[in-house]
């Protein structure tokens, strides 16, 4: 009987399995699940308006001594301390796991879609940025394999070499650009760049700009490596046609803070919601940053640092004290607590008596996220004309002096701001110490780059990296970075458990242990 009961059990069994079987693929489709849009635009805009790759103040900007939040309570734990702490560095990782994977699923929409060629071209160029951000944060990265785990199975992508990636990033940025045509696709009205019903060819020209833009970056990023190199990717890109005024720049504004081009989205913020609600007393400027402005009465500074009566509610105060003279910057390699700077200012309200961003504009929630501008263009393309690699164009001091005057100009893009004046930029460019210097001019080129990029630490990170200005003085909070600096994030503690073979791999052909010292592949000493 017991063997009748098997036969019946191993019977019904394979009837089932034979039966599930024959249907498996089917009844195995999620039947809710959206599997293509009706108008990719849609996946476009959202792509846009989640792009998040200018770093942050706790993180790039803190290794760049621009912001530090200088109190040291467990929780608080960072870079400002040369702590290698996962929080952070697992930050930029999550790309994959959101706008890359869009990007991805756009890109296998629209690739083979005669209609949509515009649209997959554009996607392309905003895929490379992204990476260029992952390889100039980590190095090697998973590219070739990235993204495709729903499409082909590959849940274990493996890591390719920084220098690989770059090189197939120059590939798709200039083919990508060059195959833009005002003559096909307008997605305008879902480009949060240009004005909504904006032309074709309004579109188009705006990206191509964009596109050759982002190669220039990527050029002088091979400066110290291969200045070859450097010299023939800069001038493809010039050539090609870079951003040319400050209505070129990719904007992406936040909530309703401005109303002309770029569209506003509604609904969106820049991620200041929860430092201004919770915790604003963390947040300083950092004294090599202030002492910068200080000392040349940079006209920008009024938009940039503040004194607050208490750092606790700093953001409900409109009117804080912006004078030169009383912003002073909390001294790199100490904290408010167990090690003090010498000198210290003490304690003020809920804080320390130190400057903060101003929170009613650069820390505004609806300050625009700037992700490449016109005064980072024009200063790379003052550098490249001190460095002899342009042909044509103007030259290195008319460069530097456009990239500053753009950079005063575009604060008319935040809130709360008055257009910067005529006398004071003359003034400000008319100084010693800033009016162009031939015998001086990288020093003074990059360290205005480091103030254009003050809301986007990610660039002004990768740009110190690659020219070593401004001369910043190593952090020396405690030992564990050997007097060095923070040259790389480490990878995510994630990936040693999800992705521990090729984790191994990238860790083994990184040149050097898997820690903040370790250079990326275009940083060199």
């Amino acid at each position: 009987m017991k063997k009748i009961n098997k036969l019946i059990i191993v019977s019904l069994t394979l009837f089932f399995v034979m039966g599930c079987d024959q249907d498996f693929e089917e009844i195995n489709k999620d039947p809710q699940a959206i599997l293509k849009i009706s108008d990719p635009g849609l996946l476009f805009t959202n792509i846009l308006r989640n792009t998040s790759v200018g770093g942050n103040w706790t993180g790039e900007s803190t290794i760049v001594q621009q912001f530090v939040l200088p109190y040291n309570l467990g929780t608080t734990a960072g870079y400002q301390f040369n702590q290698n702490v996962d929080s952070e560095n697992s930050a930029p990782f999550g790309l994959y796991t959101g706008n890359i994977r869009t990007i991805q699923v756009l890109i296998d929409q629209v690739k083979e879609d005669p209609a949509r060629t515009n649209l997959y071209n554009m996607s392309r160029i905003w895929r490379a940025l992204h990476f260029m951000y992952l390889v100039d944060h980590y190095g090697d990265v998973p590219y070739s394999e990235a993204s495709k785990g729903g499409t082909e199975g590959l849940f274990y992508p493996k890591y390719d070499k920084g220098s690989a990636i770059y090189d197939d990033l120059y590939k798709e940025l200039k083919e990508a650009t060059a195959a833009l045509d005002p003559a096909k696709d307008n997605n305008s009205r879902f480009d949060i760049f240009v004005t909504a019903g904006g032309s074709a060819a309004t579109e188009i020209a705006f990206w191509k700009k964009l596109g050759n833009s982002i190669l220039l970056r990527l050029g002088m990023r091979y400066s110290k490596l291969d200045q070859n190199k450097a010299k023939t990717i800069v001038q493809e890109a010039f050539a090609g046609g870079v951003m040319t005024s400050n209505a070129d720049n990719a904007v992406i504004a936040n909530m309703t803070g401005t109303s002309a081009s770029p569209v506003p989205i509604t609904g969106y913020t820049n991620g200041r919601n929860g430092i201004r609600g919770t915790n604003p007393f963390n947040y300083y400027l950092a004294e090599p940053f202030v002492n910068q402005l200080k000392s040349t009465l940079d006209p920008r500074m009024k938009f940039i640092s503040a004194k607050y009566p208490d750092p606790g509610t700093s953001p409900s105060n409109t009117n804080p004290d912006v004078t030169p003279a009383n912003q002073f910057g909390f001294p790199i390699g100490y904290d408010a607590g167990t090690k003090p700077p010498p000198g210290f200012r003490g304690n003020q309200g809920a804080g320390v008596n130190y400057s903060q961003p101003h929170w009613n504009i650069i820390g505004n929630t609806t300050t625009p996220s700037i992700v490449i501008s016109y005064a980072q263009v024009s200063l790379m393309l003052a550098e490249a004309a001190f460095r002899g690699w342009l042909t044509g164009g103007l030259t290195a001091a008319t460069y530097y002096q456009n990239g500053i005057t753009a950079s005063m100009d575009s604060y008319t893009l935040y809130p709360n701001t008055v257009p910067i004046t005529a006398a004071e930029k003359t003034a400000y460019l008319s100084q010693v110490g800033i009016a162009y210097d031939p015998t001086n001019a990288l020093k003074q080129i990059n360290t205005q780059y480091w103030i254009e990029c003050v809301n986007n630490g990610a660039e002004a990170w990768a740009n110190w990296r690659r020219s070593g200005f401004p001369a910043l003085s190593p952090n020396t909070y405690d030992t564990s970075l050997n007097g060095g600096f923070i040259r790389r994030y480490s990878y995510p503690l994630a990936e040693h458990t999800n992705n521990g073979t090729n984790w191994n791999d990238a860790v083994a052909n990184l040149g050097g242990p898997d820690f903040l010292t370790t250079r990326v592949f275009w940083d060199i000493p």
